[in-house]
Formats: structure tokens, sequence, C-alpha cells
């Protein structure tokens, strides 16, 4: 089963500030992973609950899956990822 894969607005100012590779980088492993198979990410704990990680080198991407959506929430270095 192939996912779709919808953005939040601000996603766009996440990604802003990355290096234009890192920001490639990033796109390309959603696009890959996240069409395939969301749910074997690891699903967060906490006030995260309910929302999913995917690694992709220093950086986070937060996502939900709802039915056969991928709505990407944020998108993060990993220190200051979790903080918003």
């Amino acid at each position: 089963m192939a996912y779709r894969i919808s953005y939040k607005k601000s996603v766009g100012k996440d990604l802003a500030p990355l290096p234009k590779a890192e920001a490639r980088r990033v796109l390309g492993k959603i696009e890959k992973e996240l069409t395939a198979r969301p749910n074997t990410c690891p699903p967060l704990k906490g006030q995260f609950a309910g929302l999913r990680r995917l690694r992709v080198g220093a950086y986070r991407v937060i996502f939900v899956v709802q039915g056969d959506e991928v709505l990407v929430l944020r998108i993060g270095h990993r220190r200051d990822v979790y903080e918003r």
C-alpha cells in the first residue's frame, strides 16, 4: 500500500535554515521511507504520543499516519525538534 505524503505549512519554515543538500536528503528520505512503510518508524511517548519519528542523520521528521496519508508536522535538528 502506497501512502500519500502531505506537509503542514510550517514545514517550509523548518527546511529554510537547512543547507540545500541536507534539505534534499531529508525530503528524499521522506519520499522513500514514508510512502512505503511509515508504520515501521518508532512511535513517540509522553506529550507526543500518537506521533512517529523518522531519523535522517542529525535531523528528525515528526509525522502522523492518518489512514492512507502521512502528514509531516515538523522537521528539525534532534537537539531542538521536540521543544515546540
